[in-house]
């Protein structure tokens, strides 16, 4: 038997979606599956071809989960310039429009076979078990790790009704991750506050920023001028990804700003009115579709304005800084981490906003330091990892047969908190019978699921407390 630590990390999303839990789970396997010392398996969902069409831009699609992960192999080792030794394993999904994001269909702990499983990674912890039904996180795994990447309250908020929702959400966020996490990580403290939890930002950049920077670094030790455009913001093209807030200070200070020009890219649902809101501006805004912020088009930017408010931890803003520009964006939890950065303005109200882009117009960035390069790594992200999770302290899984779930429960002493806990983690399983979609025998084939969904079921001596 392996005796290493092995490692399943579960995301909600896959590329060519370039979402945040897509990238990060991403960049997270193959830094801790690196060295060998750990074998570690990325579990990602796999989607019929109509929701394929949904989600996946410029007109990408599967036929076959082999090809999906020939194409995320490809595209992680141009960017990180090594062969990790992760596995890839696929769980079905659906993409639900309202909500527009992926839902796991049936069991897909199943995905893990029970002699290999070991510690579980939930990344988006709530979203992954909001309608799980079926074996238990805690019962599956020794060691159960949600890490909290998204604002959901935030979002909700907005949304007709928003503040009865986020209460409710609330709770039943904390309560999901208290059946079935053993510890939390939150990103930054712009989240919830959730049972068992600790903050700190385990994400990382991807090498090709951090590439862009040492490139500028030269060129500013070369006395050659590095930065030949102003400001820019780039995110998905939805409201409530920053061009609310940005187009509103835009608008508020007009004349103040004078004389600023700025670039919006982005692609999204809400593309036409944002365009809409730029024209009736007097400053100079361009709206332009989404691109890779890796591409040589963003190089040459000085300044990148973010006053997003509904991130956890902004990726793009991270790359920004890897890439040695300067930062001006909302003093606010989910920018802490930025703050150690001398190229990270950050701004109060209006007055400060205005102020600090000025500044920053006719400031020359920082170089980027060897010390502020690896803290923006994901060396570093992956060492952060390892410490709040103390997957050091994790001893090894034995050699000989762990005891069944059962036995491990009748050993356990008589506790009235694992009691209330049991009791909640039935009343979901019960609830979620209601609620969760099992997947079709086709889905169940794509991704290797030999038992068929008719035959499938949850008989009550599965599920174990």
């Amino acid at each position: 038997m392996d005796k290493r630590q092995h490692i399943a990390i579960f995301t909600t999303a896959s590329l060519p979606w370039l979402t945040g839990t897509a990238v990060n789970p991403l960049f997270r396997a193959a830094y801790l599956a690196r060295d060998g010392k750990r074998k570690v398996t990325l579990v990602i969902p796999w989607l019929k071809l109509k929701d394929q069409e949904h989600v996946y831009s410029n007109n990408i699609t599967f036929n076959s989960a082999n090809e999906q992960e020939k194409y995320v192999r490809q595209w992680l080792e141009e960017r990180i310039g090594f062969t990790s030794p992760f596995i890839i394993r696929f769980y079905p999904g659906r993409f639900s429009l309202h909500k527009r994001s992926i839902l796991a269909l049936g069991d897909i702990t199943e995905i893990i076979q029970d002699e290999e499983a070991d510690i579980a990674v939930l990344e988006e912890p709530e979203h992954l078990t909001w309608y799980h039904h079926g074996k238990r996180w805690k019962t599956k795994f020794r060691l159960v790790i949600g890490i909290v990447h998204t604002n959901y309250l935030e979002y909700v908020r907005r949304e007709k009704n928003g503040q009865l929702q986020a209460f409710f959400l609330k709770y039943i966020n904390s309560w999901v991750v208290n059946i079935y996490c053993h510890k939390v990580i939150r990103l930054s403290a712009a989240t919830q506050e959730l049972p068992r939890s600790v903050i700190c930002n385990v994400h990382g950049v991807n090498p090709r920023f951090l590439d862009i920077g040492m490139k500028k670094k030269e060129q500013q030790w070369n006395r050659e001028q590095a930065f030949t455009k102003s400001t820019y913001y780039i995110g998905k093209m939805v409201w409530n990804k920053g061009y609310k807030e940005l187009l509103k200070l835009l608008h508020a200070h007009q004349k103040e700003l004078t004389g600023l020009e700025v670039d919006l890219y982005g692609s999204g649902q809400d593309s036409d009115q944002v365009q809409e809101a730029a024209k009736n501006l007097e400053i100079p805004v361009r709206v332009h579709p989404g691109r890779d912020h890796a591409d040589r088009l963003f190089h040459d930017y000085k300044v990148f304005l973010n006053p997003s408010t509904t991130d956890v931890v902004c990726t793009t803003t991270a790359e920004a800084l890897a890439m040695g520009k300067i930062v001006v964006c909302a003093n606010h939890p989910s920018n802490d981490f930025f703050k150690r950065f001398p190229n990270c303005r950050m701004y109060d109200d209006g007055n400060g906003f205005v102020e600090e882009t000025l500044k920053a117009l006719q400031d020359e960035p920082a170089p980027l330091t060897d010390a502020q390069k690896h803290e923006l790594s994901w060396e570093a992200a992956t060492e952060r990892f390892l410490e709040a999770a103390e997957l050091d302290a994790v001893p090894t899984k034995k050699l000989n047969k762990t005891p069944s779930p059962s036995k491990l429960f009748m050993s356990t002493p008589f506790n009235i908190r694992r009691n209330f806990e049991d009791a909640s983690a039935m009343v979901h399983f019960l609830g979620t019978g209601f609620l969760s979609s099992q997947p079709d025998e086709e889905l169940c084939k794509e991704v290797g699921l030999s038992v068929s969904p008719k035959k499938r079921s949850y008989p009550s001596k599965r599920w174990v407390f």
